[in-house]
């Protein structure tokens, strides 16, 4: 097993046909044919299904696939960090961002890491904070803010945001920061709630069982996105973190208001693998997500939130400051 036959098992599984892996790779169609199937032999297994429509990878593809994937990554950063510029810091970096929070941060991330640290590669992937830390387990990022993880065997949480969760309804409703609402008046409304699963909808469970209160829900889904636009669109009411519905407040397209009796929060941590050292790329992005964060609290960009003191700050160095209101 090598280099190249990993390059090909993934490149064809990508794009679904030998013919464009070749051209991809700048090999000619029989040379990746042909480390295809030495792999295939060497295994013994089919790991791919010729159709008509082109290469469909099998049960067993699928796992070399991912493994081939995680270990070609691998090489690219070890290329990276050994091979560097006299002085620079080199190396890629994956990281992962709540998607609530991806809007206010990504650019600001981008912008000074390009600017300072040109050396890095940044990739940024976004989701919910289950799938990141499944990610993370998985070893598909280095870093990733994720919410309400004390400690896990696998990882380290290092203490960043807590932030209370906000009723979102049109802005016909007149919904104002000011004047909290009680859990059992939002729920009085028809709901656009996260999926049974998430751990935002969790917490909102949870509240909705201190006050008491049923919720009338006529729409799940798992994108924060569609749960706005629905809720634009006349369909109900939300709950949301307020670092997810700021624009559109400052906007004038949705109006919320903090969630009350009870209050709700959830805290936000950035999580690194607890296995392993840490490459000098990862620690420099890693301060410097965690100074964009209190960036934002301090400059009052993220909504009610505070932020946290970090017992042992975050990895590299790089203390996360003492709550403020």
């Amino acid at each position: 097993m090598d280099v190249k036959q990993l390059r090909a098992l993934v490149t064809v599984a990508e794009v679904g046909s030998v013919t464009r892996a070749a051209e991809l790779l700048h090999l000619v169609q029989p040379a990746v044919t042909r480390h295809i199937r030495s792999l295939e032999e060497e295994l013994g297994v089919a790991l791919f299904e010729r159709t008509r429509q082109g290469m469909r990878p099998t049960e067993a593809g699928l796992i070399m696939i991912d493994r081939a994937r995680r270990a070609l990554m691998e090489l690219e950063r070890a290329r990276a960090e050994v091979q560097p510029t006299p002085g620079a810091v080199t190396g890629i970096v994956t990281v992962g961002l709540l998607e609530s929070a991806a809007d206010l941060l990504t650019e600001p991330l981008v912008a000074v890491l390009a600017r300072e640290q040109p050396g890095i590669e940044l990739r940024l992937m976004t989701a919910y904070s289950g799938h990141l830390q499944q990610w993370l387990d998985d070893g598909d990022l280095d870093l990733s803010l994720l919410y309400n993880l004390a400690s896990s065997p696998s990882l380290n949480a290092h203490p960043l945001v807590r932030e209370q969760l906000w009723v979102v309804a049109p802005d016909s409703e007149g919904l104002r920061a000011d004047r909290p609402v009680p859990f059992a008046q939002a729920a009085a409304h028809p709901m656009v709630m996260p999926a049974s699963g998430h751990a935002l909808r969790t917490l909102i469970d949870e509240a909705a069982a201190r006050a008491e209160a049923g919720m009338d829900i006529v729409l799940q889904t798992n994108s924060l996105r569609v749960q706005k636009q629905l809720v634009l669109a006349g369909h109900g009411w939300t709950i949301l973190p307020g670092v997810g519905i700021a624009e559109d407040v400052t906007d004038g397209t949705l109006s919320a208001a903090p969630l009350g009796e009870p209050d709700v929060w959830r805290s936000i941590v950035l999580a690194t693998p607890r296995a392993g050292r840490t490459p000098p790329a990862v620690a420099v992005v890693a301060r410097e997500l965690a100074r964009q964060v209190r960036a934002a609290v301090r400059e009052g960009r993220w909504p009610s939130a505070q932020l946290l003191t970090s017992g042992g700050g975050v990895p590299g160095g790089g203390e996360a400051q003492g709550a403020v209101s």
